[in-house]
């Protein structure tokens, strides 16, 4: 795979080249190692695309796995426990927080990757609000966003979100005091 879009999101793209020069160039390795055509192995059973053999997630993120994990990257999981004070007086829920936990994909020397091949909510989630929660716990200072840009977004299943949309919500979005420098990495086969 390739690196074919970058988008500075909080001054990402500085701080990531000044403070983490050789673990970018891991990012940029482990990239490169993805042979995306290996996993066009998901036959649609879509409406719009039905038989359409396309590219798997699943089996890419795998290969973005196996690739990290080559260069000693890991993920980092956090249990959550979850408040139960705000519930109305005498209110019991029915299900606990046992078990609840957040987990970043990647991890080396306070520096964050994730990858998403999902839903456009995830894309946002990952940069506006789990990256930050992650710096505030102390395991990352800045992070890395690999996601797909369009073309390579249309050959998967319908609902996958790309590069050119995420960048424009950022950008009319703006930036917030509590957003941490994150550099997005538009990927294609």
């Amino acid at each position: 795979m390739r690196v074919v879009g970058t988008y500075s999101f909080n001054d990402g793209s500085s701080v990531v080249q000044t403070e983490y020069p050789q673990l970018l160039r891991e990012v940029q390795a482990a990239i490169q190692t993805v042979d995306a055509r290996a996993h066009r192995t998901k036959k649609s059973a879509e409406k719009t695309m039905p038989g359409r053999v396309l590219y798997s997630p699943r089996g890419i993120n795998t290969a973005f796995k196996h690739a990290f994990f080559a260069h000693g990257w890991s993920p980092i999981r956090v249990p959550c426990d979850y408040p139960t004070e705000f519930y109305s007086r005498g209110y019991t829920s029915p299900r606990t927080s046992r078990g609840a936990f957040r987990e970043m994909d990647f991890v080396k020397t306070k520096l964050g990757v994730e990858v998403q091949f999902g839903k456009y909510a995830f894309m946002v989630y990952n940069v506006c609000a789990k990256m930050t929660i992650f710096k505030n716990l102390g395991h990352i200072n800045c992070g890395i966003e690999i996601v797909p840009v369009k073309g390579f977004a249309d050959q998967m299943s319908t609902g996958v979100s790309y590069f050119e949309q995420f960048v424009w919500d950022l950008q009319a979005r703006g930036v917030s005091n509590i957003d941490i420098p994150v550099l997005i990495l538009g990927i294609d086969e």
